[in-house]
């Protein structure tokens, strides 16, 4: 690096525009920040050396300075935000309602949304939000936020901690606050200082050279809402890690107990009861409302209790659990522990647990039963023995029976319109008669049985949809929005403002400058220069335009 060293005595980084210390402009380097193109200096960064405006010759500089671009910053945020609306055409899969017509992603968007939704799978904006291209633009517009704060921070930061009070007169005479007063007196120059000093400025003397300087901290507004928001994108990444953030979903069935997903096995929930309460449809506030609804859930809630696996637990033989609480979760009430949160989501009414079948003869009128089984739909066994000596087996079992161009299919493992393709064996006969057995549905597949299996019974349940969610990425998302916010304060509701005072033969030089709000540094001006005979400082931008 090629050192600068200025007629004052201080020694400039390579890229200086302005001496850190005295404030002359450097020839040579005008041109970075435009000083040869202007009458006033450019004051943004104190003309400071950036490392973007350089060096330019390697790869690592050429990286660099495309990252300290505002410009790209600003692009990578556009393209984040135009990602950010797409992946709300249509929910994203975590959202596929529960009671659509298949949660797999493939299915739902084309039977949903037609053509568009087909397209919208195919392209990956289904997970959006999850991807790695979306990941990467996020961490893109961190990158970003890091390296311009560096390239600006460190050398603005520099800058004002180097400045003298004692300024080079260019640099005075090309400040936009400017004015040359003549026979001013050492107790009017005083009197200007005691002025600034009630007005909270901070005054420097160096031999008669004065700098006031107050609000120095809002320069570092900016940075202090990049910090935030750098925060704010690496609570967004941690988001999509399984330790940081957790958002399951589960069916449990009144009775059962199951793993909690996302708890690795430790924790687990049973369903002791669920409730439903719907609206009096004799009700007239709500009578034409439930005519095209139907019935409508007033609430709907789940009883949990809740247990974690023993640490003296044997690997492989059935766990020890702990009960860890009992509760009840509806919506907008939720369960917690242990940093998770259970959610009522959703409910199914009215699942098939078991089913009692009657065997008696096709022509017997009065049906009357020559023997029955029942059918455990959670664990269905292959073959029932009566005790006439007759013998069914299950040749076919379809949970949730549908017919897909004729053919028999299940849409889902879950017993909610069972159906079966049932082999009897009569005593002493290896013969089976077939038939097809569902709700609502007796079919001889032969037209020549002579026993037929009749519905007896059945036992239903209901299904609760659970939401389960941790989230440690939240604390941050809020100290990185608190942060910004208070870069914005900072930067917004105070400002920098220096005033230099110089004398200079007879003559007293007075330049002041402000990075916003030059009417308010014009009135400190002015309050401090009454009674005196210091001349107002005039507006060279003003002037030059």
């Amino acid at each position: 690096m090629n050192k600068i060293k200025c007629e004052c005595g201080h020694v400039n980084p390579e890229g200086t525009v302005l001496c850190e210390a005295c404030g002359k402009p450097i020839e040579g380097n005008q041109y970075i920040d435009g000083n040869d193109k202007t009458k006033l200096l450019n004051m943004r960064y104190d003309g400071s050396a950036r490392r973007s405006q350089t060096y330019k010759k390697s790869i690592v500089d050429k990286t660099w300075n495309f990252f300290s671009s505002v410009k790209v910053g600003v692009w990578l945020i556009v393209l984040a935000l135009i990602a950010s609306a797409l992946g709300t055409i249509f929910p994203q899969e975590q959202y596929i309602p529960a009671n659509a017509v298949s949660r797999d992603p493939a299915v739902f968007y084309e039977a949903t949304y037609g053509i568009f939704g087909q397209i919208y799978y195919q392209l990956g904006f289904y997970h959006l939000y999850s991807s790695w291209w979306y990941m990467l633009v996020i961490a893109l517009i961190g990158i970003s936020l890091v390296i311009c704060s560096i390239d600006r921070f460190v050398p603005l930061y520099k800058a004002l901690k180097t400045q003298k009070a004692k300024r080079h007169e260019t640099f005075l005479n090309r400040q936009r606050l400017y004015s040359e007063s003549d026979n001013i007196t050492d107790d009017e120059k005083q009197q200007i200082v005691e002025s600034l000093k009630k007005q909270r400025y901070k005054v420097r003397d160096e031999k008669g050279h004065i700098l006031a300087e107050k609000g120095r901290f809002s320069r570092w507004g900016p940075y202090v809402n990049h910090i935030g928001l750098i925060i704010v994108m690496i609570a967004a990444i941690l988001r999509m890690t399984t330790p940081m953030y957790i958002d399951e979903y589960m069916w449990i069935r009144e009775g059962e107990q199951q793993v909690i997903p996302g708890t690795h096995g430790e924790y687990y929930a049973k369903n002791e009861n669920f409730i439903l309460e719907t609206y009096d449809q004799d009700n007239e506030r709500f009578k034409e409302a439930m005519k095209k609804e139907g019935v409508v859930a007033k609430n709907f809630e789940t009883e949990l209790t809740i247990y974690k696996e023993s640490s003296d637990s044997v690997v492989g033989a059935a766990p020890k659990l702990e009960k860890v609480m009992e509760g009840s979760t509806k919506l907008n009430e939720p369960i917690k522990f242990s940093g998770y949160t259970l959610y009522q989501a959703g409910y199914q009414k009215n699942e098939f647990t078991s089913i009692t079948f009657k065997l008696h003869e096709t022509d017997d009128l009065d049906e009357k039963a020559m023997g029955s089984f029942t059918i455990d739909l959670t664990k269905p066994k292959s073959e029932y023995s009566l005790e006439n000596g007759f013998r069914v087996e299950i040749d076919q079992y379809y949970p949730e029976y549908y017919l897909d161009d004729g053919e028999p299919r299940s849409q889902s493992k879950y017993p909610r319109n069972p159906a079966f393709v049932f082999f009897v064996y009569p005593p002493n006969s290896d013969k089976p008669e077939v038939s097809f057995v569902g709700i609502r549905k007796n079919i001889d597949a032969t037209g020549e049985n002579e026993y037929k299996l009749g519905l007896q019974d059945f036992e239903m349940r209901d299904v609760s949809g659970i939401t389960v969610r941790r989230d440690y990425t939240l604390p941050l998302f809020v100290i990185g929005a608190l942060i910004f916010m208070i870069g914005v304060i900072q930067g917004m509701y105070w400002h920098h403002r220096r005033i230099w005072i110089h004398p200079k033969k007879g003559k007293l030089l007075l330049a002041a400058h402000t990075n916003k709000n030059w009417h308010g540094i014009k009135s400190d001006i002015e309050k401090s220069i009454t009674n005196t005979n210091v001349k107002m400082v005039i507006d060279q931008q003003e002037l030059s335009d």
